[in-house]
Order: structure tokens, then sequence, then C-alpha cells
């Protein structure tokens, strides 16, 4: 039967399915070739021509060991200067000692000569005085503290506190001070200023002679009488009617100033009476006169 040629049946191929992730092309490359070709071509080079270099842990142990090498050298080289200076720095430490000795035995004897002449012209005075002052020469030798004296009288006793840091209310106040528990300069002031009130005759704080011209000041934390620094305790010896000036000066208001002082502030106090003190000279004295002038219409 004749008919028309069949055409054999075309059978369709199935399509391969879509990637999900086609359409991340760029992303899916960053991800499969982490590494730049040419980095990756110039590292398999080297690595065939056998180029690698040193293993990592071998450089590590090299490195290691020339950081030690070197820290020694600077040990060694630092421990060679020493020692070569050594010598150098003992000489001069030697040269500096000498000169302090040398010019503090200077000192001591510059110190010596002015003592010397101090009791020098505390002498020539005492003998002006007597010789110049009459039949009062010796009274007034005495009161001028030209001449050392000695009597009944009282010891009174003034030091800091234990712990000079402490602070309170008191008669301090409006002194100007930090309230501390240390004496101070005008703390001595009136304790001397009550002691002459309450009769003493002569007056001396830690051996120091006190005249009508001394002074009472303060360099930083030190008291000076007369430019001379005392340290505490301070001993202050008054001659006079031991008793009486005792009670007289404890019931003044200096006393009481500085039995506050002592209730306030835990400076130590003590007071005694003495049967018989005895104060040094004043170690320079200053001589002067004064003569009356003649008013008009007198012979």
């Amino acid at each position: 039967m004749c008919g028309m040629p069949q055409q054999p049946p075309v059978r369709s191929t199935p399509s391969r399915p879509r990637r999900p992730d086609a359409s991340m092309s760029l992303l899916n490359t960053v991800m499969d070739h982490s590494l730049d070709e040419g980095y990756a071509e110039a590292a398999a080079r080297k690595k065939a021509n056998g180029a690698g270099g040193v293993p990592r842990p071998l450089r590590a142990k090299l490195g290691l060991a020339l950081g030690l090498v070197l820290a020694a050298l600077v040990v060694t080289v630092g421990a060679a200067q020493a020692r070569i200076a050594a010598p150098v720095v003992a000489k001069e430490r030697a040269e500096l000692i000498d000169r302090i000795e040398s010019a503090t035995s200077d000192a001591d004897e510059l110190e010596g000569d002015v003592e010397t002449l101090r009791d020098d012209v505390g002498e020539r005075q005492r003998e002006a005085l007597k010789k110049h002052g009459g039949s009062q020469g010796e009274l007034v030798s005495l009161l001028s503290g030209a001449t050392k004296i000695h009597g009944p009288g009282v010891k009174l006793v003034v030091d800091d506190a234990k712990e000079a840091d402490q602070g309170g209310g008191g008669p301090r106040e409006s002194a100007g001070f930090s309230d501390t528990g240390r004496v101070r300069d005008r703390d001595m002031q009136r304790v001397v200023n009550g002691l002459w009130q309450s009769g003493a005759e002569a007056i001396a704080i830690n051996d120091q002679r006190l005249t009508a011209l001394s002074a009472i000041r303060a360099a930083g934390d030190a008291i000076l009488v007369d430019n001379k620094p005392l340290v505490p305790p301070y001993t202050v010896l008054a001659v006079g009617d031991g008793q009486r000036l005792s009670t007289r000066f404890q019931n003044s208001r200096d006393g009481q100033y500085l039995h506050a002082l002592q209730e306030n502030f835990d400076v130590r106090t003590s007071i005694s009476v003495q049967d018989d003190v005895l104060l040094p000279a004043a170690p320079s004295v200053t001589v002067r006169t004064a003569e009356p002038k003649a008013g008009k219409g007198t012979s």
C-alpha cells in the first residue's frame, strides 16, 4: 500500500533543570576560585622550582637564636662598660667625700672662732657695764643679761604633741596657723611674756638667755631665738619667787592659753618649782647709753 513516507518520530530530549544559584554566578566564581589565578600560578611555579624557602618552624628557631645572641651581646657590652667606669665613679665619689669633709671641718673651725670672738666681745661688754654702770653696774649687768644668774625659780617644759598633725578647735583658730599639735613661735612668745608679767627676773629657753632686745620668730617649722634655731622639747627656765611665779603664771591668760593647747592639741607641758636654776649669760649684748637733754631755762 503506497502512501506517503513516514517521518521517524522525533524524540524530544528533556532540558537540564536550571540550577537554583544560576543567578549568583559571580559569587560562585569567588567561592570556587578563592585564590587569584596569578597568585596560584606563581605559588605552583615556586614550588616546582624547589624555592619554597625555609620551613616556618626552622625560621622561628633561627629568629629566637638570633634574638638571644643579640641580648647576650648587649648585656656583655653593658657589663664591660660598667666594669670600666666603676673605678672612675669610685674615685669621683671619694674625692667628693673628701671635699665635703674638708668643707665641714673648715666650717666647724670658723664656728669655733666665732664663738671665741663672741665670748670675748661679751666679756668686754660686761667689763664696760661694770666700769660705767656706777654703783648699779652689777644690777644693770644682771638685768641686761650680760652675766650669768642663778637662784630659785621655775622650770617649764613645752613639747610638740606625739602626733603633730592633729587638728581641732582651740585658741589658734584665728592665729593664721594650721591647727596642729606642733609648738609655734607665737606660743613661745605668749609663754615668755606670761612669765615676765608673772614676776620672772630672768628667762632662758634651751640655754638661750633672753634680753630686752631678744626676738622669738619662726623659720619654716623651726623656732628661732635671736636667730638661733631651737629644737623641741623647749625648756624654759625662769628666775624668781618659784611658788608665787608658778601660781601666777598658771592663773594668767597666757598660762590658760598654754593649758588650752594641751587640752585641744595634746601639746605636752609640765611646770615645776626649782630651788636653784642657772641661766647663762646672753651671747651678745648691745651696750647703749642715754642722757637726758637739758631743757631750756635750766641751770
